[in-house]
């Protein structure tokens, strides 16, 4: 089986320090410190952090404006006015930092100067950091006027994705969709991102049918799909009680050339933070960045490792990342009692299923979809689970659910 040659790979590619809780790869046969959880000494970080903040340098100028209200336009200006020099590296190497600080009215002001001052030319990642710098400090609407005021050599792939991954935060479905349909007419060269984007916002205002029509655009355009595609592909499915096509999708990353090495590293890196309990709810904005090697858009979460560790046949897993998932404070949704249920099924564990049922039966969960819940009481009766179908039913009574458009 392909699912099990890839576990294999995965044991035989990980090594495990327990001791310190690192993880360590082979690769390129050289031994590489991948991911560390508690070797780093933070005092001595802090002490570094502190030196080089009480260094005189446009860098620890600007990052000691503790207040928002205070400018680093004149920061920079004045840095310039005693005779320094500013490199546009140096500016957005500064710029960078305040953003993972969420320090985003300063990082704007950075890329103002930057305009301001004609011998600064903008590169196009430039350019999709205002769009994002914008957003978060102005609103949408702001961003959105940036946008279309940008000369046509400015309107790239990147500042085009950039403003449609604003819409997508702010669950804009219809200019979403509106600017996806731009961006497909566009005779521009688009990665993966734009459609990764649209699939997240699906996911994100339930309409997960839409999902594996994202994925069929991707392909239908030759690009190919990345570890959050697969993500989001299989948790749509999973969100749906399409089980077939779950074990269709894991066959497909198996055998993808482009996505064995990062599939592994990710699941890698998800041992290391299932047992560390480091994971958050994929329903959650604050999700665990994946670490080196791994970017920020292929973040980690608990519906896809749980559907992946089924498709496996890994119940131990299966059962470790439902426990840490209901230990968050994250709030619990349906699309994860219905993903565990979903996994219970194709791992043919009818108790833990009931199991499920009855701890959903006993939070405060009250928005059911009725899409999904029609396809799962359809699985339960199926499966010739006639007990747990009736289970089921009763709870949706008791939450005053309306049962008059469920599939009989």
């Amino acid at each position: 089986m392909a699912s099990r040659s890839l576990l294999f790979t995965l044991r035989r590619k990980c090594i495990i320090n327990s001791e310190f809780g690192s993880l360590w790869t082979l690769e390129k046969g050289k031994f590489g410190r991948f991911l560390s959880s508690g070797a780093l000494n933070s005092e001595a970080v802090e002490e570094e952090s502190n030196s080089k903040e009480n260094e005189d340098h446009l860098r620890s100028r600007i990052l000691r404006l503790r207040l928002p209200k205070r400018s680093a336009t004149n920061i920079i200006q004045k840095w310039v006015n005693e005779g320094n020099i500013v490199t546009a590296c140096e500016l957005r190497s500064i710029s960078k930092e305040l953003r993972k600080s969420q320090r985003y009215k300063h990082a704007l002001e950075i890329s103002e100067w930057m305009v301001t001052n004609k011998e600064f030319e903008l590169s196009d990642s430039d350019y999709a950091t205002r769009i994002d710098l914008m957003t978060k400090v102005f609103g949408i609407d702001a961003a959105e006027r940036y946008f279309e005021g940008l000369p046509v050599s400015a309107k790239t792939s990147e500042t085009y994705t950039a403003l449609l991954h604003s819409y997508a935060g702010s669950k804009l479905l219809e200019k979403a969709e509106e600017l996806y349909e731009r961006i497909k007419g566009s005779n521009l060269s688009f990665t993966v991102l734009p459609y990764n984007e649209m699939m997240t916002l699906y996911m994100s205002i339930g309409q997960v049918e839409k999902v594996s029509l994202a994925v069929e655009e991707l392909k239908s355009q030759k690009v190919a799909p990345d570890i959050f595609t697969y993500n989001l592909w299989i948790s749509s499915c999973a969100a749906t009680l399409n089980i077939n096509q779950v074990m269709r999708i894991l066959d497909e990353m198996s055998h993808n050339p482009g996505c064995n090495d990062d599939w592994l590293r990710y699941i890698d890196i998800a041992n290391i933070y299932v047992k560390a309990g480091h994971l958050v709810n994929a329903e959650s904005s604050t999700v665990v960045e994946a670490g080196k090697g791994i970017m920020q858009r292929e973040w980690i979460t608990y519906d896809f490792l749980i559907i992946l560790y089924a498709g496996l046949r890994n119940k131990d897993k299966v059962d470790q990342i439902w426990k840490s998932l209901r230990m968050t404070k994250q709030k619990m949704t349906n699309r994860n009692f219905i993903c565990i249920l979903s996994s219970y099924l194709m791992l043919g564990h009818v108790n833990e299923a009931g199991e499920v049922l009855d701890q959903w039966k006993q939070s405060t969960i009250t928005d059911f979809d009725i899409t999904a819940c029609g396809r799962l009481l359809d699985a339960f009766s199926d499966a010739g689970l006639s007990e747990i179908a009736n289970k089921f039913h009763v709870l949706l009574i008791e939450r005053n659910f309306d049962l008059t458009n469920l599939s009989k």
